[in-house]
């Protein structure tokens, strides 16, 4: 199966893996199969890793996946999310992703290191004041 996720409601986070060619169908899905599953918590952060993926969906269709996040975004309201994209293509594809999707994140940053993308993330959950200011 090419998308993938646990949750760990917890800690309010969705690790979402995907792998191999991905279709836009696939990414919709994904985000219905969140909304409806009862694990899924208040104000979730994503940790999307990309770095297995052969393809996504063209520019132009992330527009659909945008859709699809202002659908759930009753349902299911995002906190922080760190994508992990290794390639320069996907890199690009997701740094446009970022700016799109900015009413449905609190914050969203792309990263190339897997690393790094954890270390921002983990730092996401401290309070606010505690948080500064981060580099995008």
């Amino acid at each position: 199966m090419p998308v993938t996720y646990q949750i760990d409601a917890g800690s309010r986070l969705i690790r979402t893996r995907c792998t191999g060619q991905v279709t836009l169908q696939e990414v919709v899905d994904h985000f219905r199969e969140l909304e409806q599953d009862p694990a899924c918590p208040d104000r979730p952060r994503v940790f999307l890793d990309l770095s297995e993926v052969d393809s996504l969906p063209e520019p132009v269709q992330l527009g659909a996946v945008i859709q699809e996040l202002e659908r759930i975004r009753p349902r299911v309201r995002f906190d922080a999310c760190a994508i992990l994209a290794t390639r320069d293509a996907l890199f690009g594809m997701m740094r446009m992703f970022e700016a799109m999707s900015e009413s449905y994140f609190r914050v969203t940053r792309t990263f190339r290191v897997a690393g790094e993308a954890e270390a921002w993330l983990a730092a996401q959950q401290a309070p606010p004041a505690s948080r500064g200011k981060t580099g995008g």
